[in-house]
Order: structure tokens, then C-alpha cells, then sequence
């Protein structure tokens, strides 16, 4: 869910690297930027050196502008140094999408959770001309508007195989409570869940820097949504889990470093941000289901402004999950609709 920039926050640099540059974010610490297709319009990746080569933390689409812009980053600020490692934090193709192009075109070590590579490597095998019957089921059971389901039935839906390379055999696993050595310093993963399962954070040991991917962001807060591949997962529940996990290792003086936006310090208020975000989305959700509705007829109590087909599936999957959240806490029920659609209602 999009929210106005939060008060309390402080960014070190008011606007991102250029095209193909790099801002030196913390010493032998490089931030660059990478171009996506949609609304949200870019990705951070970082650089750390490591002396003889550098470790890589994501990676942007797999693309011919991506693999151009890599291009131009090894040969300018990475100094043309070879990227002996690539750390993934999470499976979404913005981040893991060129890793296997490292590995197969450089030799890099890819390094990563469990989760996010067994959930990247099955997802670019899983290549579909248009949407499984069971996710077109699923588009009916959200109440997706009728229009776009009759499109969807017949497009070529989001393939992974589209914009992420051939993972090929092998990677390193990193798992909750690790230690990792990169770039000179000594970091501590945490792991979380919500918007990605098993999403790898990283904690400097030596220094005040966070490694945060997307389970850290200053103005928004990434999506969070059920799929048709788990119907009834919580990644709701999980995420406000996983925040409250994270607050609790939270300092003032933590310089951040994201996935989207820009970098920040204040991270102990931006906890508190993300939960009190979702806890109230929940609350104006659970008002507004005095009478049986869809997920699909619940954006305006969620988003609170409107939804452009471009943002549609997001908001859709994110509104089966907190409404799910409510249904699955005891705090709605659920019943279909003649149409198909799960329609809830709040209790009492």
C-alpha cells in the first residue's frame, strides 16, 4: 500500500544515481539503480568490495538494457572488477532476475535462502502461454472485475521465464541467525516473511548499515498478497509478525538500504510506520464490511485512492490477503457468492 512520506525519517542523499553510475553509500559500499517496466519504475542494487572481486545484493530483470547497464557498471564504477558473488534477498524477478546470468556468464556464486532459490528456479520452469485454469479460479473466487477476467483468459499472463534467467544447478543457502562476511564487514541475517517468503535481511555488525531489500522500505510498504498457488496463506499475519521482529532490532542511527526509494535513517519510527499501516488497513477493512463483499469491491478502504488497471492484480491479490487475515483471525466469515466470489463479512 502507497503512503505519503513518512515524518521522522531522514535521507542522507536527496535523489538516486543515475543511469549506469553509482553513489558510494557507506565506504567500499555502492548503490546503483536499475529501470523497470511499471509504476514502480526502478530497483536498488548494491555493490560491496571485497578486494579482489565484488559481491553484487540483486540484480534488476533479466534484460538486454539491464545486461547493458551492468555492462557499463563494471566498466565505470565497479572498475572493472569481476562480480565474484551475487546475494539475493528475495525471489521477485526484480531481484533475482539476472542472477543466473552471473553465475553462467561469470562464474559468480550465487548466494541466497533456500526458499527464495527453490521458488525462483520452479518458477522460470513454469512458463505458461495463458493462466492455469486454477489461477483463473482463483481470479473468480477475489471477485475480479469481470472485463479484466474475460482479458486475462486469453493473454499471456506474467511469466517468470520472461524477465529472469536460467537459474542454473547450485547456490550457497543462508538461513535465519547466520553470519556472512561481505565487503569487509561481519553481517547478521534476519529473515522475514509477508511480501516474500524467507526475504534475507543483512545487519553490519561493524557499522550502522542495513541491507534491507524489500522488507524495509521508507515510503511505501511492499505488496502483500495471496496467490493461487497457496489460497490460504497469511502473509499478513506474517508480515506484522515479521515487523515486530524486526523493531525490536531497530536503531536510530541504522542507515538503510532498500530495495525501491531511497536510502534512510529513522528506522525505529518506520517499524512502527509499517505496523500501524497494515493494523489500520485492517481496522477501516473491517468497518466497511457491514454488508458481504469481495475482494475485489474492497480497494477503496485499503488503497484510499483509486486503482488503475496497470495496479489491478496487486491490489487484488493484496486485498484476498487482508481480507483472508480477518477471516482466517475469526474476526469475518466468508461465503461464496452465486457468481463464485468469496464475499466476507465482519462478525457481529
Amino acid at each position: 500500500m502507497n503512503e505519503h512520506a513518512p515524518a521522522g525519517l531522514r535521507y542522507p542523499w536527496e535523489a538516486p544515481p543515475a543511469e549506469g553510475e553509482a553513489v558510494e553509500a557507506a565506504s567500499g559500499v555502492l548503490w546503483m539503480r536499475l529501470p523497470l517496466p511499471m509504476k514502480l519504475d526502478h530497483v536498488n542494487v548494491y555493490a560491496l568490495d571485497d578486494g579482489a572481486g565484488w559481491t553484487v545484493i540483486d540484480t534488476g530483470f533479466a534484460s538486454r538494457r539491464s545486461k547493458a547497464i551492468w555492462q557499463q557498471l563494471l566498466e565505470g564504477p565497479l572498475g572493472g572488477k569481476p562480480v565474484t558473488r551475487v546475494v539475493v534477498t528475495h525471489h521477485h524477478p526484480d531481484h533475482i532476475g539476472l542472477a543466473g546470468w552471473f553465475q553462467s556468464e561469470m562464474g559468480a556464486e550465487l548466494v541466497t535462502t533456500r526458499t527464495a532459490w527453490l521458488f525462483g528456479r520452479m518458477l522460470t520452469l513454469d512458463e505458461q502461454p495463458v493462466p492455469a485454469p486454477e489461477s483463473i479460479r482463483f481470479y473468480q473466487s477475489a471477485g475480479m472485475d469481470a472485463d479484466i477476467l474475460a482479458r486475462r483468459k486469453t493473454e499471456r499472463p506474467f511469466n517468470f521465464a520472461d524477465v529472469v534467467a536460467p537459474l542454473p544447478l547450485g547456490f550457497t543457502r543462508i538461513k535465519q541467525g547466520d553470519q556472512i562476511e561481505i565487503g569487509g564487514r561481519h553481517w547478521d541475517v534476519h529473515t522475514g516473511n509477508g511480501h516474500a517468503p524467507e526475504h534475507a535481511t543483512f545487519w553490519s555488525r561493524d557499522d550502522n548499515l542495513v541491507l534491507a531489500g524489500d522488507q524495509i522500505l521508507p515510503s511505501i510498504s511492499p505488496n502483500i498478497g495471496v496467490y493461487a498457488t497457496e489460497p490460504m496463506a497469511d502473509p499478513v499475519g506474517d508480515w506484522i509478525e515479521s515487523c515486530t521482529q524486526f523493531a525490536a532490532l531497530a536503531r536510530p542511527d541504522h542507515l538503510v538500504l532498500g530495495g525501491h526509494k531511497l536510502p534512510f535513517t529513522g528506522l525505529p519510527t518506520r517499524m512502527r510506520q509499517l505496523l500501524d499501516n497494515h493494523h489500520g488497513a485492517l481496522d477501516r477493512l473491517l468497518a466497511y464490511l457491514d454488508t458481504p463483499k469481495s475482494a475485489g469491491e474492497c480497494f477503496a478502504p485499503l488503497f484510499k485512492r483509486s486503482i488503475g488497471e496497470g495496479e489491478y492484480g496487486l491490489a487484488l491479490v493484496e486485498s484476498v490477503a487482508h481480507l483472508s487475515h480477518l477471516y482466517q483471525q475469526g474476526r469475518a466469515t466468508r461465503s461464496r457468492r452465486a457468481d463464485g466470489a468469496w464475499v466476507y463479512q465482519r462478525k457481529g
